[in-house]
């Protein structure tokens, strides 16, 4: 009987340990269900492990209000069929149109998805050129050791800024046995990024030979930053890009459970404050005069560089590019109806987040694009 009570304790005692563990495996299991995407996507700190990116002590910077645009009628549908809960546009540097849907708020601090890589290529251009990570041509195993015999060795930090890592990734979200939803189910079970990448071990083709998105790329280079400074990604992107902005709200991101930043899509803050990040790059890595980005770094890292397929969609350094775009003309994105579109011939940015369960349909890409340039053309 004293054996049955001390393992009815001990069952019991698991069952709480692991209580947070289970919880966030559910919430990964729920996250994307119609009846929830939208609150979840506004309140991912209730479900996951998380740490602060401190805004700093600085004033709110301003983002002036300007005349009130006429965007083009098309524009009501477009929000209701795809779910679009925030929707900003900038003209030089002033807010045109601002509104939220679905029952959301200016004050939720939105998940980013994949718009996240973008901010990770700006904190990386300012590492480049103080020197601390001076040659992008360098093996990232050289500032990560960890990935020695993975399927990164031999890859260099351009290759992984570029989506060229020839690393073999499964990146389907809609499939549950996906490479991708593997990895969310680890690290909701406490599991560690840095341990789930250098366990990647098979390739698909030689670095730098072919473009293929591979999210576990963006934090590589989350890997090569920390090896090469020591310290955290929240701490240096608050140093670096957050604190000078100016923020209205103290952005987080979602961890694993070392406390390791998800970079490659878990930075939340509000949409506002996302389009005050667009407009510094629109304004070539200078906010309210200051220079923030080395000069040179947005035109470089906004740049179709990487192999992509002759006609399909450009990318650079964590930076998409549409297929047509202009000089001046790119995007970062994100699941679900996520984007930042900046045009900078036009003084133009829009910041867009969405709970879109249908971004995978054909073509969904390609009229959300359209209707950010129709948007654009008309200011």
């Amino acid at each position: 009987m004293r054996a049955l009570v001390v393992l009815a304790v001990l069952a019991l005692a698991a069952g709480l340990w692991k209580r947070e563990e289970i919880a966030r495996l559910m919430a990964v299991n729920t996250l994307f269900e119609a009846d929830r995407i939208v609150a979840n996507f506004s309140t991912m700190n209730r479900a996951f492990l998380n740490v602060p990116v401190p805004r700093g002590d600085g004033p709110v910077s301003p983002l002036p209000q300007g005349p009130v645009a006429d965007l083009p009628p098309e524009v009501e549908a477009w929000i209701t069929d795809r779910s679009v809960t925030a929707l900003i546009v900038l003209k030089d540097g002033e807010i045109r149109h601002e509104s939220y849907h679905l029952g959301t708020g200016a004050d939720d601090r939105r998940i980013s998805w994949s718009v996240a890589k973008s901010y990770l290529s700006a904190l990386l251009g300012t590492l480049v050129a103080d020197g601390t990570i001076p040659d992008l041509d360098a093996p990232v195993t050289r500032y990560a050791p960890g990935l020695i015999g993975s399927a990164y060795d031999g890859a260099s930090i351009r290759n992984v800024l570029q989506m060229a890592s020839g690393v073999d990734f499964d990146e389907d979200y809609l499939d549950y046995e996906s490479d991708i939803n593997r990895m969310g189910r680890e690290i909701a079970l406490g599991g560690t990024l840095d341990g789930f990448t250098a366990g990647l071990t098979a390739r698909a083709r030689d670095p730098g030979s072919a473009w293929q998105y591979v999210s576990m790329d963006t934090h590589v280079i989350g890997m090569v930053i920390r090896g090469a400074t020591g310290r955290g990604i929240p701490s240096l992107l608050s140093e670096r890009i957050i604190a000078p902005l100016g923020l209205e709200a103290e952005p987080y991101y979602l961890t694993d459970g070392e406390g390791v930043a998800f970079v490659l899509g878990g930075l939340n803050m509000t949409t506002r404050d996302y389009a005050r990040f667009a407009q510094m790059i629109a304004q070539d890595g200078v906010w309210q005069g200051n220079r923030i980005l080395p000069e040179g770094w947005v035109a470089e890292s906004t740049a179709p560089s990487a192999p992509t397929e002759p006609g399909a969609i450009g990318y650079g350094y964590q930076w998409w590019v549409p297929v047509g775009a202009g000089p001046g003309q790119f995007m970062a994105r994100g699941i679900y109806g996520q984007y930042l579109y900046i045009d900078q011939p036009r003084g133009v940015v829009i910041a867009t987040h969405g709970a879109d369960r249908g971004f995978r349909e054909d073509g969904v890409d390609d009229a959300n694009i359209a209707m950010f340039r129709l948007i654009a053309e008309s200011l």
